[in-house]
């Protein structure tokens, strides 16, 4: 696990991008692995300025997400179909048959294997970026999420639901449940890249760093397994860990 660490979230979203595009630039038809929420934001504006300034083209690039609310229509605002649309997705030239998101509506057993099913025929995840929760969840895998398995439902607990509110006109709105993929899918992928800010997450970053055991209390422990992880993180992110200054 490489870590990168950043001043701020600003540069957070530039190096984040440079290692995105990397991917591109070496694989065109690259299959990238994408998340939501506030971190997200400063490395899709990054990829969208790249865009329109160096023309990096996403038209042979294929996306999936890592997950979505359970219940919530796609063109309802707080729904990260709305979100990928309204940060990245209509500003770039990626075609629209080409990039994938969990169906809200489809949350059987078997909804949930066509979706890893849907990767798998794509040729895998080349670059998946993640989030951390404060509780260590990656996707919406809470703390006790087995750690092999696929894209599945999950009842968030209150703690994410908490943090979600921001987005929401209230605490009530926020759906109780989302599917998301399972901490197995994510560990299929070539690369993974974890990107981290605030001083919310320092705890969590601490307890990443210090984890030599996959858990499945804390499911972020489980990208200890993975041959090739990079973190960015910024400083408030960093500020329970010493990192060396070589």
């Amino acid at each position: 696990m490489q870590i990168v660490a950043v001043k701020d979230k600003r540069e957070l979203g530039r190096k984040a991008a440079k290692v995105i595009l990397e991917v591109i630039h070496k694989k065109p038809d690259a299959v990238l692995g994408l998340a939501t929420g506030g971190t997200p934001e400063e490395t899709y504006k990054e990829l969208v300025k790249d865009h329109r300034e160096n023309g990096t083209s996403y038209k042979a690039v294929r996306t999936v997400n890592l997950d979505e609310y359970v219940g919530i229509d796609p063109s309802d605002p707080n729904s990260y179909h709305s979100y990928m649309d309204h940060n990245f997705f209509k500003y770039i030239d990626l075609p629209e048959d080409q990039h994938f998101l969990p169906d809200s509506l489809a949350t059987t057993d078997h909804d949930c294997a066509r979706y890893d099913d849907l990767i798998d025929s794509l040729g895998g995840v080349d670059l998946q970026l993640l989030g951390i929760g404060g509780n260590g969840h990656i996707g919406f895998n809470e703390p006790g999420t087995p750690l092999s398995i696929g894209t599945h439902v999950v009842q968030l607990t209150d703690s994410t639901r908490k943090a979600n509110a921001r987005y929401f006109s209230s605490l009530s709105e926020v759906p109780e449940q989302a599917i998301t993929m399972g901490i197995g899918t994510i560990l299929k992928s070539k690369k993974v890249l974890l990107i981290v800010s605030g001083e919310e997450k320092a705890e969590a970053m601490y307890k990443l760093v210090r984890s030599s055991v996959p858990e499945s209390g804390f499911p972020a422990s489980a990208l200890i397994q993975h041959p090739d992880v990079t973190v960015i993180a910024d400083r408030s992110a960093l500020s329970l860990i010493k990192l060396n200054k070589d």
